[in-house]
C-alpha cells in the first residue's frame, strides 16, 4: 500500500522543529490538521454526552460551546439511503422507536424522541428542553457547525450499511470537509477504512482497536478484528503497517479493569508514526493518568473535565 501523501510529508521534515517560519506558513489546512495531532485532542463523544443525550444537536451544541477539538459522532445509513448520527445498530435504547436502524426511512426516524431516555436515566441532568430530540442528519451537523468545528466521524457497522463508504466521501465533498482540515474518519474495521481511500486518498483516517482478553487463554490479549497481534506481541513493523493507511490510532486502556496497554505502547506507537487517542475516558484521575503517558488526545463523555485539564 501506498503511504498517505500528507504523512510523507510529514516524515520527510515538513513540520520539523528545524522549518522555518515561512514554511508553516504555507501548510495547507489539511497539513496543518495532522500537525495539530501531534499535540492534545479533546475529543467529545458522541458530543457533551454525559450532560446531554447522546448524538443530539443539545450534546453537540454543549461541546461546541466549550471549545473541544472534535465532535465525535457515528454515521449509519436509513433505509432511504439518508445518513444519520446515530450509535446504536437497534433504535430502542435511546429512543421511543423499536427495530434496527438501517429497517426506518429518515422521516420516521425523525419522528421519534431522542431525549427523553437520558433525562429518565439522568435525574441530575435532565432538561425538559431534552423531551422530542430528533435524530441529527450529518448534513444537519455539517449546516449548523460547519467548519468551525472538526468532526470524528466512525463508520459504523459498515457491513449492516452497505453504501456508507461511499455516502459518507460523497458527503465530505459536497461539504467540503476533506482539504479544509475538518475530518478524520475512524473505523474497527480496516476494510472500511481502506475503502474510504479509494474513495478519496486524502481523507486522515483513524484505525480504532480494541484489546480484550483470549477467550481460551485469560491470561493472553488479542484484538476484536484482528488488525493487530496483542499489545504484548506487537511489533515496530505491526504499527508501520497501519501507518501506510491511516494517520493515528484510537485504543481502549482497559478491558475488565484490567490495563491492556501502557505508556511504552503508547511511545512505540508515536515512534511509529501514530497519534495514540484512548476511548472513553470520563473520571479526572484517569484521564490526569493518560495524560501523564503521554497520549494525544482522549475521547470523552465530560469534555468539561478534561477541558480543565489541559487548559
Amino acid at each position: 500500500m501506498q503511504r498517505h501523501p500528507l504523512i510523507a510529508a510529514i516524515s520527510l521534515g515538513l513540520f520539523a522543529g528545524a522549518a522555518t517560519t515561512s514554511a508553516l506558513a504555507e501548510a495547507t489546512p489539511l497539513e496543518q490538521q495532522l500537525k495539530d495531532l501531534e499535540s492534545f485532542q479533546v475529543i467529545a463523544h458522541r458530543g457533551a454526552s454525559g450532560h446531554a443525550p447522546e448524538s443530539t444537536m443539545a450534546a453537540y451544541e454543549l461541546a461546541h460551546e466549550w471549545g473541544v477539538d472534535y465532535l465525535e459522532l457515528d454515521v449509519q445509513i436509513t433505509a432511504d439511503g439518508e445518513l444519520v448520527v446515530f450509535h446504536d445498530d437497534a433504535i430502542g435504547r435511546t429512543s421511543t422507536g423499536e427495530g434496527a436502524i438501517n429497517d426506518h426511512t429518515l422521516e420516521e426516524l425523525q419522528a421519534l424522541d431522542t431525549g427523553t431516555w437520558f433525562n429518565d436515566a439522568n435525574p441530575e441532568n435532565a432538561d425538559a428542553a431534552f423531551e422530542g430530540a430528533q435524530i441529527v442528519t450529518l448534513d444537519e451537523l455539517f449546516e449548523r457547525f460547519g467548519h468551525d468545528e472538526r468532526y470524528y466521524i466512525e463508520t459504523k457497522s459498515p457491513q449492516l450499511n452497505p453504501g456508507l463508504e461511499e455516502a459518507l466521501v460523497e458527503s465530505l465533498e459536497a461539504h467540503d470537509m476533506i482539504e479544509t482540515g475538518r475530518v478524520l474518519v475512524q473505523s474497527f474495521e480496516q476494510d472500511s477504512l481502506l475503502k474510504i481511500r479509494e474513495l478519496n486518498e486524502n481523507v486522515p483516517l483513524i484505525q480504532l482497536v480494541w484489546y480484550h482478553t483470549n477467550e481460551e487463554d485469560d491470561s493472553q490479549l488479542q484484538e476484536w478484528t484482528g488488525v493487530t497481534p496483542g499489545p504484548a506481541e506487537i511489533t515496530d513493523e505491526d504499527f508501520q503497517a497501519i501507518a501506510e493507511y491511516a494517520v493515528g490510532i484510537g485504543t481502549n486502556v482497559t478491558y475488565d479493569g484490567n490495563d491492556v496497554i501502557d505508556a511504552d505502547f503508547i511511545r512505540q506507537a508515536q515512534a511509529n508514526g501514530l497519534p495514540v487517542h484512548i476511548y472513553t475516558i470520563n473520571e479526572t484521575d484517569e484521564m490526569q493518568r493518560l495524560l501523564d503517558w503521554g497520549v494525544n488526545g482522549l475521547f470523552t463523555d465530560y469534555p468539561d473535565r478534561l477541558l480543565e485539564l489541559v487548559e
